[in-house]
């Protein structure tokens, strides 16, 4: 019977490396198509069902590693960790989103820092001192990428929430004291490949890679967050692959390689979108936030005595309900506003009265990749009204009405008319092209971008003042009015 045993053990042992490699290239390919679901809003949640069932996969068959210490300990970590984010998505709106968004990229490469140190620390201190060179390039590599990440996206996610002013934060000699700190960096790396048992140094590289972070995202202004958070995303997942080196895991490599490729192409997606370059976006300071350039806007504009023509809701509805077709086009206030179930109200309402709506959709809306299509499919609006900016820019000279709810830089003509702005050659939404524009806005404050919006002064421009939610649930209401006359 003991012999049965072992030979079962045996056996059992010999099987798990097959099972675990069949299993992860199983998962792989659930990833990758799950990615694939996830590029499109009509198929995202199912993308984001399959690439979960991959990784539960993972998961499972990675605790059947023999090597695993204790199991009581992980499932404790796997049921407070679910418990955690399971509270999150529900209690978390969907205004704070790229918050969280932040945060959790943020945790991908503080989990993957923590990954390298403790491999390193556990190889360097076995008593022969002995690490191989490979682990100690992708130790190094391991703490640079998680640690930039970590305190990168902290530092966002303070931006975001307003803990830190969102507008780009420099200081004398800041470009040189971070080549500065990252030629230390690079030093105290190749010191550790000829003494790899230094643990002060890698000490020392560790804190080095948390400061860069920080100083990584201090320049970058609101308007560029969307980009800045993509390729956060690039970095977490690159982390995670060389922590997948580290531990020589084939899932956390695959898994960490498609992040990191995805977070890049979307990054270059983004900078397309708003006509810079990466480094530009990076190094370029833009975005004051209503600063410094804001109030400049703000001065010309008084010198020009520009004007604009404001409307009530009244009038709003009026436009609206005896248009033919109608464009809305959703930005940030929205988000802030938490407009968007008032918004598909509006939207049924001037269906039922025969007017055909149509939602435009900005890459570079709001506050993260997807925040539009994210809060407008939280309020069920259908998938088929959802366009692109290349597909709808060429409706707006046929449209009657363009609603704007709270977005700014994304509709400003001057990215197309005016070579002297600063947003001169970003793709926009075209909206001063159709017969009329409804502004809904609090105030003639300029975007994130800092600059005035020369969209607000044009002759078919009308602005509606006030809350988005506020001012679109009177819209809601008055255009019923219409319907019962």
């Amino acid at each position: 019977m003991a012999g049965f045993e072992m030979g079962f053990d045996l056996n059992w042992a010999a099987l798990v490396p097959p099972i675990e490699k069949l299993t992860y290239l199983v998962a792989a390919s659930l990833f990758i198509v799950g990615l694939k679901f996830l590029g499109s809003p009509a198929t995202a949640r199912k993308g984001n069902a399959i690439a979960s069932v991959g990784m539960a996969l993972a998961i499972a068959v990675t605790l059947l590693d023999f090597h695993v210490v204790s199991y009581g300990q992980i499932l404790v970590a796997i049921a407070v960790g679910s418990a955690i984010g399971a509270i999150a998505a529900k209690q978390v709106g969907m205004t704070e989103m790229p918050q969280m968004v932040g945060l959790l990229n943020g945790l991908g490469g503080a989990a993957s820092a923590l990954v390298a140190v403790a491999e390193f620390w556990r190889l360097s201190t076995n008593g022969s001192g002995d690490v191989p060179t490979n682990i100690v390039v992708t130790a190094i590599l391991g703490v640079l990428i998680g640690g930039v990440t970590l305190t990168g996206s902290l530092m966002a996610f303070a931006k975001l929430q307003g803990l830190v002013p969102g507008a780009p934060i420099t200081f004398p000699l800041q470009q040189p004291v971070n080549v500065t700190l990252l030629l230390g960096f690079l030093v105290g790396g190749g010191y550790l490949l000829l003494h790899p048992s230094d643990l002060q140094i890698f000490l020392d590289i560790s804190a080095i890679s948390l400061i860069l972070g920080v100083l990584f995202v201090l320049p970058i202004g609101g308007a560029d967050t969307p980009v800045v958070i993509s390729l956060l995303n690039s970095f977490s997942g690159l982390a995670a692959s060389a922590a997948g080196f580290v531990l020589g895991n084939d899932m956390l490599i695959i898994a960490g390689a498609l992040v990191g490729a995805s977070g890049l192409i979307l990054t270059e997606i983004m900078c397309k979108a708003m006509n810079r370059s990466l480094a530009n976006v990076l190094f370029g300071a833009f975005g004051g936030g209503g600063g410094a350039t804001a109030n400049a806007a703000a001065a010309s504009g008084a010198a020009v005595q520009k004007t604009y023509r404001s409307i009530d809701a009244e009038e709003g509805a009026m436009m609206l309900g005896y248009a033919r077709s109608v464009v809305i086009v959703p930005g940030y206030g929205m988000a802030v506003a938490q407009a968007q179930h008032a918004v598909r109200e509006l939207a049924d309402r001037l269906a039922e009265n025969g007017v055909e709506v149509k939602y435009a959709i900005h890459p570079v809306a709001g506050r993260m990749p997807g925040h539009m299509n994210v809060l407008l499919a939280e309020a069920n609006v259908p998938y088929s009204q959802l366009y692109d900016m290349d597909d709808i820019n060429p409706e707006f000279e046929r449209a009657d009405v363009a609603l704007i709810i709270g977005a700014n830089d994304v509709v400003n003509p001057d990215a197309r008319d005016n070579a002297n702005s600063p947003i001169y050659g970003m793709p926009i939404l075209e909206v001063d092209r159709a017969k009329h524009a409804i502004v809904i806005k609090r105030s003639m404050s300029p975007g994130f971008a800092g600059i005035d919006n020369e969209l607000f002064y044009k002759g078919n421009t009308m602005m509606l003042f006030g809350s988005a939610k506020e001012v679109v649930s009177s819209l809601v209401a008055s255009v019923k009015e219409l319907a019962a006359v």
